[in-house]
């Protein structure tokens, strides 16, 4: 390909709107033009690096068994009714009426139309089991788009579904689309950690997450550097250092009320009574599918939505209200406390190692100081209820945690019988028993591979491409367009290299060295061929990888053979590279 008929709109400025460095550099690469908020069309070298990588993901996917299979985008809003997901999901479900009247949404994803799909074709344990999949537009009503395709209203994303008989096969399943992802990203060339995660809206008991760590990434990993245990925030664990069965000091004083007029936050009161927020308790009521709860945990520690979800053992936890709160406490919102609550509640384990708290006095101005944690109020109900902080203690090792922000690329989850118990997916066993279909989910944001492989490989001057997903693998930039000699090597070892199976872009434009090679570095091709008429009066031309400082001068009569051992050396250490972490990885096997 020539360059001067690529459409390869490169700019020389930031765009004001840009902030991430995926965002910044695949705008100025001319590689993404924006339309609107949260939608861009892909121009030719960007829609070359997606399409790489989808066919990475459509050969692992094949490999590893599963059938490919293209499910409509518009989907009839009474699925997601009957699955019990359309309030859950909420505003980011696209919903629109279509002539008739028919109320439709365009698909997020498509876990009810797989269920709706196999509930129709399965009938015996004989049929199980199958792993379908697809790579598809899907859509969300983003409130904030941000960071470029990394947050967007339109995306590609590549969703499996494996439909099985038992917990055991489901496991296999799991197992073979978790090793397919490790070999996708590692193909792909992306630096990624795989974390424990929470399923969220999708639903199920067990899920990981695919993170390149990134500066810009929008999800926080907690990990730990001696063991290697890594969960997202929402997922991740405290270790248990804090005291669970705790003997209150039967000599300490009792509790006294004290007045903190229009003191209702955490940060109000202890400044008023002058004390540490760490010796403060904070009650927050929730709706409990529907029931009033409570949850107590440390004044400055943050509540995790999903561990309370989880401690009590319910599908949805959402904050009350103040007319709520105060009819199901008795007390108003901004005073309430544990001691004498009538509501269930669940108590962070980090309470019971306090001596005494501070705490709310369910009425309006009142608080309480010297509260025992076991003797003033019971301590029950203890969980893991906050969200993990850096310094934690590892809930495997103990060593301290520690937090860095990552970007989400893929995510698997065990979805078991959510669906099908809702929707009815059934399927007869081997005694001739009904029994529900037990599912798992596996799903790729393409788009994200792109923006996760510039965020984790870019410098100053523009992208760097991993070898496997890059628009071309090679860019041969002759110097002079006029001289019959520079351009009769140009074309033998762009034929050469193509020959190969190489991708070759050659830059035809008729413009100062320093351009070109600015452009070059700034769209990211791995390896640059550089031939020019006084190098070649000496019989040598230079090439250079992106991620190198200095390139090396070659034989010119030998250029394309010399081009050629230097990309198999570098496909030889990315495969050597893959290989060390598949001996260094292992395969989670979840009950």
């Amino acid at each position: 390909m020539r360059w001067s008929n690529a459409l390869i709109p490169t700019l020389k400025e930031t765009p004001a709107d840009a902030v991430a460095p995926s965002h910044v550099l695949l705008l100025r690469a001319g590689m993404i033009r924006q339309l609107g908020a949260g939608t861009y069309t892909y121009m030719p070298l960007g829609l070359r690096v997606l399409h790489k990588a989808i066919r990475i993901i459509r050969e692992e996917m094949d490999a590893a068994g599963a059938l490919e299979v293209l499910m409509p985008a518009l989907q009839p809003v009474e699925l997601w009714k009957e699955s019990g997901r359309f309030e859950a999901y909420g505003d980011l479900l696209m919903k629109l009426t279509i002539s008739g009247g028919h109320h439709m949404a365009l698909g997020p994803t498509h876990e009810e139309v797989i269920t709706d799909l196999v509930r129709d074709l399965v009938r015996s344990y004989k049929q199980l089991p199958i792993t379908l999949y697809q790579i598809q537009t899907k859509f969300r009503d983003e409130p904030r788009p941000r960071f470029g395709i990394v947050r967007t209203r339109e995306f590609v994303m590549k969703d499996a579904y494996s439909i099985d008989a038992d917990l055991g096969q489901l496991n296999t399943s799991y197992d073979k689309m978790y090793e397919a992802y490790c070999r996708i990203f590692d193909r792909c060339g992306v630096p990624y950690v795989i974390v424990e995660a929470e399923s969220g809206p999708i639903g199920g008991d067990s899920s990981h997450e695919f993170m390149v760590p990134c500066s810009t990434g929008e999800d926080t990993v907690i990990f730990c550097e001696k063991c290697g245990y890594a969960a997202n925030q929402e997922r991740a664990e405290v270790g248990q250092t804090e005291a669970t069965s705790p003997t209150p000091d039967a000599h300490a004083p009792a509790h006294e009320s004290v007045a903190t007029p229009g003191k209702k936050t955490i940060r109000e009161v202890c400044e008023f009574l002058g004390v540490a927020e760490s010796t403060s308790a904070k009650l927050l009521v929730y709706l409990a599918d529907g029931q009033p709860a409570a949850a107590l945990l440390r004044g400055d520690h943050e509540l995790n939505e999903a561990k309370f979800r989880r401690a009590l053992g319910v599908s949805t936890v959402v904050p009350a209200d103040a007319p709520t709160i105060e009819k199901a406490t008795g007390a108003p919102m901004g005073f309430l406390g544990p001691v004498g609550i009538k509501i269930p509640m669940v108590i962070d384990r980090a309470i019971a190692a306090m001596p005494t708290v501070v705490v709310g006095g369910n009425a309006v101005d009142v608080h309480l100081k010297g509260v025992v944690p076991g003797r003033d109020f019971p301590l029950d109900r203890l969980h893991d209820l906050r969200n993990a902080e850096a310094g934690d203690p590892c809930p495997r090792c103990g060593s301290t945690l520690e937090v860095k922000s990552g970007l989400e690329i893929g995510h698997v989850f065990k979805l078991g019988t959510k669906y099908s118990k809702a929707m009815g997916a059934r399927y007869l066993d081997e005694k001739g028993t009904e029994t529900e279909i037990i599912m798992g989910c596996y799903g790729i944001g393409v788009n994200r591979i792109v923006a996760a492989a510039v965020e984790a490989a870019h410098d100053a001057n523009g992208i760097i491409w991993p070898f496997s997903i890059a628009p071309y693998h090679v860019l041969v930039v002759p110097l002079q367009l006029q001289n019959a000699a520079v351009m009769e090597r140009t074309s033998a070892i762009e034929s050469a290299l193509t020959a190969a199976g190489l991708d070759v872009l050659v830059d035809d434009r008729d413009q100062r060295p320093g351009f070109k090679f600015k452009d070059a570095d700034l769209i990211g091709v791995p390896l640059r061929v550089v031939i020019g008429e006084r190098g070649l009066k000496d019989g040598q031309i230079e090439i250079k990888w992106r991620h190198e400082e200095s390139g090396l001068a070659v034989a010119s009569d030998t250029a394309a053979s010399a081009i050629l051992a230097q990309v198999e050396a570098h496909r030889r250490k990315h495969d050597d590279w893959c290989a060390d972490r598949r001996m260094g990885r292992s395969v989670p096997r979840a009950t």
